[in-house]
């Protein structure tokens, strides 16, 4: 049991409270899932800049003097810390920062990288992982959170979500996967790269792997339907996107809303009763094996 929520603004007004409000959304699943919680924020992307999320078991340690390290390697970047986290903006490119990291900071994780997204996950309550981030205070765009009870997995940062697999691109997953090791084997001989044994890797590498074959985030998802077995509710960020598909049995309890400022979901009712205009918002419960897809590109 793991409590998932999902916010898409539609109005840019809206944008300097989607850290609050999905922060509120997330604390009020507390007790679906009370041992790791995580947040991803996805922000206006800037032209020609990329963005790290790092994150150590020793921060002092690690992220002191990295900005300038960075710029020696001839990497420019501007690297700022929250807590167990930092955030490396560069106009470099990705595989020059995972190269400098992998030999000068080897013990430092990647947590997500992109144009736009911000991943902050760790142990503990997500008041306290919200509390430790400062995630109330994040202006963006439209993001997705999770609250995690471990049932197949330990208890660690890096098993926590959201889980990212490629840029901009991640996935919270409330449910159990019965094929995820075929699959992961499959996904690592077409060239992907693992962490964790957590199931929920695995369906974020899957639609990596869909979405590196061009299709859109909805198309993948719909193909998640096929290749994908057990019970499932996924909700997914991309740069533009947010997406929400459930399983054919759909046992999994999920509940969304939609007004002409936002889209929302949350595992109960009761995560969205804070949004505004809730009380005049289209609230339904998503059909099994039906694939719900905004994107502000395409909205554009």
């Amino acid at each position: 049991m793991c409590g998932i929520v999902g916010l898409f603004l539609k109005d840019e007004t809206l944008r300097p409270e989607l850290g609050r409000m999905l922060s509120d959304m997330l604390i009020t699943m507390t007790d679906r899932g009370p041992d790791s919680a995580g947040i991803a924020i996805y922000n206006a992307p800037s032209a020609g800049t990329w963005k790290l999320t790092l994150q150590s078991a020793e921060p002092d340690v690690d992220f002191a003097g990295l900005s300038e390290a960075l710029v020696a390697g001839n990497i420019p970047a501007r690297v700022t810390v929250k807590d167990t986290h930092a955030v490396v903006e560069t106009t470099a490119g990705i595989a020059d920062v995972r190269t400098f990291l992998t030999e000068a900071r080897p013990k430092i994780r990647i947590m997500g990288t992109g144009e736009s997204v911000e991943i902050y996950k760790e142990t503990g309550l997500p008041k306290d992982v919200v509390d430790r981030f400062n995630v109330r205070a994040m202006s963006g765009t439209h993001g997705i959170g999770h609250t995690r009870m471990a049932t197949e997995s330990a208890v660690t940062t890096l098993g926590a979500h959201p889980f990212s697999t490629g840029a901009d691109q991640c996935l919270v997953h409330n449910g159990s996967l019965s094929n995820h090791n075929n699959l992961r084997r499959t996904l690592i001989r077409e060239g992907m790269t693992f962490e964790t044994q957590n199931d929920s890797e695995v369906a974020a590498a899957y639609l990596t792997a869909e979405m590196g074959k061009g299709k859109d985030l909805g198309e993948a998802l719909t193909g998640a339907l096929d290749d994908l077995d057990g019970f499932f509710t996924f909700v997914v960020g991309t740069k533009s996107g947010f997406g929400v598909v459930r399983d054919p049995i759909a046992c999994k309890p999920a509940v969304m809303a939609e007004t002409d400022q936002y889209v929302a979901f949350g595992s109960e009712y009761r995560a969205l009763v804070n949004l505004p205009g809730i009380e005049t918002a289209r609230v339904w419960e998503p059909e099994p094996a039906t694939v719900y897809f905004w994107d502000h590109e395409k909205a554009a």
